[in-house]
């Protein structure tokens, strides 16, 4: 799967800090490719300029990081705003150009709260599992609501868990495999966590550890936080979602208009 990393190197180090803040960019390169980056952001851009409900373009990125998406959101003209847990990650988004147009609030974003309304809050790349209990997750719903203007939209883009292909008897599998890399995925199906191995040829390791959640478990907490469900995609491009997809875009409404 991919994710935001702790350094198995260095277990005692806070999770996204200096360590991983450093190298990742480089180690998420792939997902930094336009390819990758410019669908979401097409996506995001729509729903928070949807000019039918009268939105003023703010949006609130929870675990905004290095800036990934936030700097070119911020470059269609969205007001940007983010919440991060990790001085080291939002140092490096400091350090790049157009960061002064980005608003950030040091914080845990399932229960950090920011001044003012938001026609758009998203979470992606996986990160709502770094939310690792299900009343942490149950918050952040909760947290997002209380920051949606009447209409505004909250979007996940999360891993659908890969449970069909893992053997009986076995916790853990190969998710991907190439030439300098393994990646390796462990459940723990009874807790309902994911510890994810990324093995490097040149001696890097990195770990993540989350908890997976199913889409209909994340349809339930949005219906305790008063939201409802909009649209679900299999990527950002509006691919079906099947039984076979492998990740999916999740889009819930605020009810009301602005």
């Amino acid at each position: 799967m991919s994710g935001e990393f702790t350094d198995g190197a260095n277990d005692g180090e806070e999770p996204f800090g200096e360590r991983v803040a450093a190298r990742y960019d480089e180690l998420s390169a792939g997902m930094f490719d336009p390819a990758v980056v410019e669908p979401a952001v097409d996506f995001l851009a729509e729903l928070a300029l949807d000019g039918t409900r009268a939105g003023r373009g703010r949006a609130l990125e929870l675990g905004i990081g290095t800036g990934r998406i936030a700097l070119p959101l911020s470059a269609r003209g969205v007001e940007v705003h983010g919440i991060d847990l990790s001085r080291a990650m939002v140092a490096r988004l400091r350090a790049k150009v157009g960061s002064d147009a980005i608003g950030v609030t040091i914080g845990d974003f399932a229960t950090t709260r920011v001044e003012g309304s938001f026609d758009l809050a998203y979470l992606v790349f996986n990160t709502i599992m770094n939310l690792r209990t299900q009343e942490e997750q149950v918050e952040c719903f909760r947290n997002v609501a209380e920051h949606l203007m009447p209409g505004g939209c909250f979007v996940i883009e999360v891993m659908t868990p890969d449970l069909r292909r893992l053997p009986p008897g076995e916790r853990a599998l190969v998710f991907h495999l190439e030439p300098g890399y393994a990646g390796l995925d462990e459940y723990d199906v009874a807790e309902q966590r994911l510890t994810s191995h990324h093995f490097r040829s040149d001696g890097h390791f990195e770990r993540f550890d989350g908890r997976y959640v199913w889409p209909s478990e994340l349809d339930l907490m949005a219906r305790l936080a008063g939201l409802r469900l909009r649209e679900r995609w299999g990527g950002w491009a509006r691919e079906p979602f099947t039984g076979e997809s492998r990740q999916h875009v999740s889009v819930w409404e605020k009810p009301g208009s602005a």
